[in-house]
């Protein structure tokens, strides 16, 4: 019976963040007015900017590789480099 439960929440669970992420999909701004102030033609959109959450990311994969190496090293696993 325990084995049924956790199977049918965790289905639930990927079930919901599916349901989640279809219903949150963004849509693209709309265009800009004709004639409107500063248009310049057809200007592409601006991308988004992925610099600050992928510089976390990095920074906190490499703590994580620095902690496992200090373990490492710590139980004797790992010889010191020379």
């Amino acid at each position: 019976m325990k084995k049924i439960t956790s199977s049918l929440a965790v289905t639930l669970m990927i079930l919901s963040a599916i349901c989640t992420t279809h219903i949150a999909k963004a849509d693209p701004p709309p265009p800009p007015p004709p004639g409107a102030h500063g248009s310049g033609g057809n200007q592409p959109p601006a991308g988004a900017p992925i610099d600050g959450g992928l510089g976390i990311l990095l920074a906190m994969g490499a703590a994580y590789g620095g902690k496992k190496l200090y373990n490492a090293r710590k139980k004797g696993k790992v010889e010191e480099p020379a």
